[in-house]
Order: C-alpha cells, then structure tokens, then sequence
C-alpha cells in the first residue's frame, strides 16, 4: 500500500486518526472539524475540496470500527 492516501481510503484514514488522535471522542466531532483533522493527516495527498458528508460519515464510521477492534 503507498504511504499516500486520498478521500476513499477510508480504512486508512480511520487507522491513521485513530493513531494520531486516539484521544479524541469521534462522536463529538463536527465534520469540520473532522475534514481539518484528516486533511492535515502525514500522507493525504486527495483534494480537500473534493469531501462531502456522506465521505466524511464514512471515515467516522470506519473509525468507530477501528477504534472498537482495538
């Protein structure tokens, strides 16, 4: 897998926030505040314009997914 990861990577999104920011509650979020978080991810290499709720649900999803596996 590259090191560079874009909007449907969102497993490697999810595993990445998770490690960057396991801190976090994923559910107090806004999507705001998500997209920043995932934008300024070591790696994202995708066009920060080209997100939208339904992307942004999903990497929230598969991040909940990721953190109950750990």
């Amino acid at each position: 897998m590259s090191d560079t990861i874009g909007w449907h990577d969102t497993d490697e999104i999810a595993f990445r926030l998770e490690e960057a920011h396991g801190d976090v509650d994923p559910l107090k979020l806004r999507f705001t505040e998500l997209h920043s978080m995932i934008t300024e991810l070591d790696g994202f290499a995708d066009d920060p314009l080209s997100s939208n709720e339904k992307i942004l649900e999903a990497v929230l999803m598969a991040w909940l997914e990721e953190r109950d596996d750990a």
